[in-house]
């Protein structure tokens, strides 16, 4: 029993120290500024963003101060070139029905999207640091502009006929308001969905790391030979996390190209799919 109460009272010390898992996601206000009855302050997500930008910048600085890669690419070289083959395949493979050079016209849009998310995502493994992405109104802004920018792309290419994308061919006129409006809903909905799968991505992974972080440090701080042995579990169990979270941060940011590319095929070929135009070049 007085173990039992030296326990409870050192957990509720220690709760009253450890911060919230979601205080990591607070938007704090560094440089306040209000003009009459709004605010543009500038704020930790203002930070990260700015310094993203500038490690960006950086990065294809390093590469290109001399005019142009080497033919014996150094580390900094290999990583643009693998960045940019990450996202010049699934631009290849998921979008049909035009050349390749025409294609590439659309990689460097693309590679801006994957690569801020990129170096975004696994920002808040850092101690101190802030994930920008784990915000719904950034990640709404990002897939929002992608959508718009999609939609258009798909009037220029198409023209009024890309409204056909809402009806399928050979439907009975009699369904066709019901069908135009169940192919709308999805359709818009997809500036919401990409949203929601980042942040909701980013937020619960970085919390559940943060959660059993505190659990595996209380436990650490027991003062107990029983309890520093038991923390072991929990320790591997943060460690086999913070990698996973680190992989789910990586693999977001290639799930946001993919499907982008995929929704660039549907803008630019309506129904018809990717694979339906690489079998047609395989038999030609």
């Amino acid at each position: 029993m007085p173990q039992l109460d030296k326990f409870t009272s050192f957990t509720l010390d220690l709760a009253q120290i450890v911060s919230s898992p979601l205080e990591q996601f607070e938007i704090i206000p560094l440089i306040p500024m209000k003009i009459g009855n709004l605010y543009f302050s500038f704020t930790n997500p203002s930070l990260f963003m700015l310094l993203t930008l500038s490690l960006v910048l950086l990065l294809v600085y390093f590469v290109t101060k001399k005019g142009g890669g080497n033919s014996v690419p150094n580390a900094w070289q290999s990583l643009v070139e693998l960045i940019y083959d990450f996202v010049l395949n699934p631009v290849n493979e998921q979008i049909g029905g035009l050349s390749g050079n025409v294609k590439q016209k659309f990689s460097p849009r693309i590679s801006v999207t994957f690569t801020f998310s990129l170096f975004c995502n696994p920002q808040g493994m850092i101690p101190y640091s802030f994930t920008v992405t784990s915000h719904f109104l950034i990640t709404l802004g990002l897939s929002f502009s992608i959508f718009i920018g999609i939609t258009i792309v798909g009037f220029q290419k198409n023209g009024l006929h890309f409204l056909s994308f809402l009806l399928p061919a050979g439907v009975p006129l009699p369904l066709a308001p019901f069908l135009v409006l169940l192919e709308l809903i999805p359709y818009c909905f997809r500036a919401l969905s990409s949203g929601i799968r980042l942040f909701a991505n980013m937020m619960a992974g970085h919390s559940s790391v943060k959660i059993l972080s505190g659990f595996a440090w209380t436990m650490l701080c027991m003062n107990d030979l029983l309890y520093f042995i038991g923390d072991l579990g929990p320790l591997f169990i943060v460690l086999a996390l913070t990698g996973l979270e680190l992989g789910v941060a990586i693999s977001q940011a290639h799930v946001s190209t993919i499907l982008i590319c995929i929704y660039l095929n549907d803008a630019i070929n309506l129904h018809q799919s990717a694979y339906f135009f690489i079998i047609e070049q395989k038999r030609v």
